[in-house]
């Protein structure tokens, strides 16, 4: 039992560990003896589902708690834009063109993870899904630095392991995706969006509502690559149409450099959420 402990009562990782050694029965393999937060098959039906959703939201918040993390730099960007030396791979042209956001993006975390490292890796600390492409390009930087950064994995049926520069005890794997989205943003301090995909759009969009509706405060929300996103999505069309407001277009802006972008955060004042949507 850990000395620590203010409870009285004897902890579950000491019953587990008695549970394991008992004699080996016919009651003791029924699985209805196993302990229930120590049986898989049990944490994995159908209606343990909000006891998973619950596990997923604590381990991450405890472990970076833990490690006093109060601020992230959230990077979200294309898994498929690569690093310079390979663009000769990449599938079009355009991706082959893209490949020097790879650049920037590791030299953002590179400037932001220097300065993160002044507060011994609990503020301003860079945050990526922990895949390749810009996410990769991410936690690289903040390695190139000498510091910590977070990744935040996703199980899909295309396995992959986590890019090898996320903190090893930073690394976090998620079976949900909502919950995933809730850690991106918890400790937001800025939100930097690079060019992707389906992926970065959901990304790019539901942040962008959560800040437009007013659910969270404004933060520096910078969006890497006019050309792209100018090219790919119709800002004014929007505004024009009337289903957004002229003054949404004012909560992000468009960055090309990593110099910029960290400019734009260090002179970022505060800004409250927002307590009305202008144009309704």
């Amino acid at each position: 039992m850990r000395e620590d402990r203010l409870s009285p009562f004897r902890d579950a990782q000491t019953d587990r560990s008695t549970a394991s050694e008992v004699p080996d029965t016919p009651q003791t393999r029924s699985p209805a003896y196993r302990l229930a937060f120590a049986d898989d098959d049990f944490l994995c039906r159908d209606e343990l589902r909000p006891v998973r959703l619950q596990l997923e939201l604590l381990k991450p918040e405890m472990i970076m708690t833990e490690r006093e993390i109060t601020s992230t730099v959230v990077m979200f960007g294309g898994a498929r834009i690569p690093e310079p030396s390979q663009k000769h791979k990449a599938r079009t042209e355009t991706l082959a063109g893209l490949s020097k956001y790879y650049d920037e993006a590791r030299e953002f975390a590179r400037l932001m993870t220097e300065k993160s490292n002044q507060t011994g890796c609990r503020e301003n600390v860079i945050v990526t899904g922990g895949g390749p492409g810009v996410m990769e390009a991410g936690n690289r930087g903040a390695q190139d630095a000498g510091g910590c950064s977070i990744g935040l994995n996703i199980v899909l049926p295309h396995e992959q392991a986590p890019n090898l520069y996320v903190t090893p005890d930073l690394s976090f794997n998620f079976h949900y995706f909502a919950i995933r989205k809730m850690h991106f943003l918890m400790r937001a301090r800025a939100i930097t969006i690079f060019p992707g995909g389906f992926g970065t759009m959901d990304e790019l969009f539901e942040s962008l509502t959560l800040i437009q509706t007013g659910r969270m405060e404004r933060v520096p929300f910078l969006l890497f690559g006019r050309a792209f996103w100018e090219k790919v999505i119709n800002w004014e069309a929007l505004a024009d149409a009337g289903t957004i407001s002229d003054e949404d277009l004012d909560l992000f802006r468009f960055v090309d450099t990593a110099q910029e972008a960290v400019e734009i955060i260090e002179n970022w004042e505060p800004a409250p959420p927002r307590d009305e949507i202008p144009g309704r």
